[in-house]
């Protein structure tokens, strides 16, 4: 039985403790204009994530017959496409890549992603934690000013926050420490070496005696307060943001560790399997390897995994431009901006079209996933077809199929989709 190339899609809706509250959401919002089953929005509530993909823990649904998404495309194999899915391994219907909405008010944890190798030995270890055996690379790209930490500082950058900082240095052993600024101060690129001593810096940090990290985070906030402060205003605003949603948390400490990034709308990051981030506060398109496996170890209520945590990160420091993704032109789409992470897995065009205007997308070899963040418009394809399309709503399109996107009020469209170059 024949499918169209281009559908409707249910999303899910995520409530977490960080998301942003009621309609201040912009979940909310696209949640309650995507038809979700039963959804009634809760002006108290924290609306957090809006998952578009075959995630079982959180499946889209085709709108018009109801069918789980992954279930219909295993059914309708050619919306796949036979390259993708040998790449993928596909058949099954799950799409290798899973497309959200994030709206963030307090703070996400301090974690990381595992690899590919990690993450199967996780999930065969502790699949009541770790649900899948999938890695989990993942694309930030800012719909709203965003603020994120992301990756590890310059080892000089973290040697300066040691000296100036008291209350973080007596959190750690003083070998450690002078080790460090030993390899801090060299002047070659980090190799084991420099990796070993933040490593082993890091460690003795998340894993100081509790009442200690409290004692030093008052004395640290207090001082603060008190306009004793030593470092950035950037840093400072950050502690004293962080201390107010996670206080006694050592996660705070991380400020002094990684590098704390503010992006524009239309900015992007990207952060691959065992790199340390946080995101802080923003409205973000968020594109990731279909996975949910995450390694916490601050500023959560949820379960710390620390030893892990510890154990999987790169140690890579870097200035935070390594974590940027530049964009670029799509293709041969004027109003269309693409931003092309280093992994297989997914990419995402960002179109942008004022009122009345019509931009057309070539053939995609491959399957793609489409959000309307703002405005109204159609999506038509080969044979005369149309599908009507507004804020908040979520739809599907089918590999190789051409699509034209036209705008009648203003229309924004972010779509992720995945080839198998």
């Amino acid at each position: 039985m024949s499918t169209p190339p281009v559908f409707k899609l249910v999303p899910t809706a995520q409530k977490y403790d960080w998301g942003k509250i009621g309609s201040s959401s912009k979940v909310a919002q696209f949640a309650a204009a995507s038809k979700i089953p039963g959804f009634t929005l809760e002006e108290s509530a924290p609306y957090a994530e809006l998952w578009m993909g075959t995630h079982p823990k959180s499946p889209s649904h085709v709108l018009e017959s109801n069918a789980v998404l992954a279930e219909h495309l295993a059914a309708h194999p050619e919306l796949i496409g036979k390259r993708v899915s040998d790449r993928f391994n596909a058949s099954n219907g799950n799409l290798p890549f899973l497309f959200k909405v994030l709206a963030i008010e307090k703070a996400l944890s301090i974690q990381t992603h595992p690899d590919k190798k990690t993450a199967e030995v996780l999930f065969a270890q502790q699949p009541d934690i770790y649900k899948d055996d999938n890695h989990k690379p993942e694309m930030a790209l800012a719909l709203t000013p965003f603020a994120a930490l992301c990756g590890f500082l310059p080892l000089p950058k973290i040697a300066t926050h040691l000296r100036s900082t008291p209350e973080l240095a007596a959190l750690i052993p003083p070998s450690i420490t002078a080790e460090f600024l030993k390899s801090a101060s060299s002047a070659t690129p980090a190799g084991p070496e420099e990796k070993l001593a933040l490593k082993n810096l890091f460690a003795a940090v998340m894993t100081a005696e509790e009442g200690v990290v409290k004692a030093q985070l008052d004395i640290l906030v207090a001082r603060y307060k008190a306009g004793g402060e030593a470092e950035s205003q950037d840093v400072v605003d950050l502690v004293l943001r962080l201390d107010s949603q996670f206080p006694g948390d050592i996660g705070i400490f991380c400020a002094f560790l990684l590098n704390y990034v503010h992006l524009k709308p239309g900015q992007a990051i990207f952060l691959g399997a065992g790199e340390p981030h946080a995101y802080i506060f923003g409205d973000i398109m968020e594109c990731m390897a279909n996975s949910d496996n995450v390694i916490r170890a601050g500023l959560t209520p949820k379960l710390r995994d620390i030893p892990n945590l510890v154990s999987g990160l790169t140690y890579e420091a870097a200035e935070p431009s390594k974590h940027v993704v530049n964009p670029a032109p799509f293709r041969s789409a004027a109003a269309s901006t693409l931003y092309d992470p280093p992994i297989p897995e997914f990419s995402v065009v960002q179109v942008v079209l004022d009122a009345g205007k019509t931009e057309t997308h070539p053939v995609v070899a491959g399957p793609s996933i489409g959000i309307v963040t703002e405005g109204t418009g159609s999506v038509s394809w080969t044979g005369a077809s149309q599908l009507q399309v507004g804020h908040g709503d979520v739809f599907f399109i089918g590999a190789d199929t051409e699509v034209s996107f036209s705008s009648t009020s203003g229309l924004t469209v972010y779509r992720a989709f995945v080839e198998a170059n």
